[in-house]
């Protein structure tokens, strides 16, 4: 991948936010795996004591192969700081997520931390998002919520996995991948998807990350504040 030196040498620079009695939130996918490898060793390195909430059964693999303490949401009120990926990233910092399903869990987390740190490789900063948005769906609701959101404007795909069995969160729900062509307001669209009722989820994140990390091609990287 053209992008893994770059955030192989990102996830090292990312490792400065990490403090001692830190309680992490650990995201999903490519960026947040090449990380979570990275603060294992880190951990053990600095023999820190850190505790981590995982945002899916993937990561959470890693982090315990990483060596990492993991704990539930449950057992903590806040989040020190997230570490995550991003599927898209426009100009004023709003963010698509929930490429791998996890977006739930990972807003969760997001809209509870005092810092967020997001890593993501160049293709995904975009003037104005132009890829489809998830929306997690209780399954009682999916016909209805699938005509909701193309009254919207929207065209909703539901997502499948091999021999097109539909694609089931960690919450049991199920997904839409939703296709608005050009999104220019997007903090107004998540609002009105939210609204509907048997929605759990949007990907659309409107909370601005304190620091992105833009991963480019070279190796090197941007640190966007």
């Amino acid at each position: 991948m053209p992008y893994d030196d770059a955030i192989s040498a990102l996830s090292k620079d990312a490792l400065k936010f990490v403090k001692n009695g830190s309680v992490l939130g650990l995201g999903s996918g490519r960026a947040a795996t090449a990380f979570v490898k990275e603060l294992g060793q880190h951990i053990k390195k600095k023999n820190l004591t850190i505790r981590a909430v995982p945002t899916s059964l993937q990561i959470k693999l890693v982090a315990e192969q990483s060596g990492i303490h993991i704990i539930g949401a449950d057992q903590v009120q806040k989040i020190d700081i997230v570490f995550d990926g991003a599927d898209q990233i426009d100009s004023q910092k709003n963010m698509i997520k929930g490429g791998g399903g996890a977006l739930l869990r990972e807003n969760i987390l997001i809209s509870s931390a005092k810092k967020v740190v997001i890593m993501a490789d160049a293709g995904k900063f975009v003037k104005y998002f132009d890829r489809s948005v998830p929306v997690e769906v209780h399954p009682f609701a999916r016909n209805m919520i699938k005509k909701f959101i193309e009254d919207l404007g929207g065209k909703p795909q539901l997502r499948t996995i091999e021999r097109g069995y539909p694609f089931i969160t960690e919450n049991g729900n199920i997904i839409y991948d939703c296709d608005f062509g050009t999104i220019k307001s997007p903090k107004m669209l998540g609002a009105k998807i939210k609204q509907i009722a048997g929605v759990v989820e949007v990907g659309i994140f409107v909370r601005k990350p304190d620091v992105i990390y833009k991963a480019r091609e070279n190796g090197k990287f941007d640190i966007l504040a």
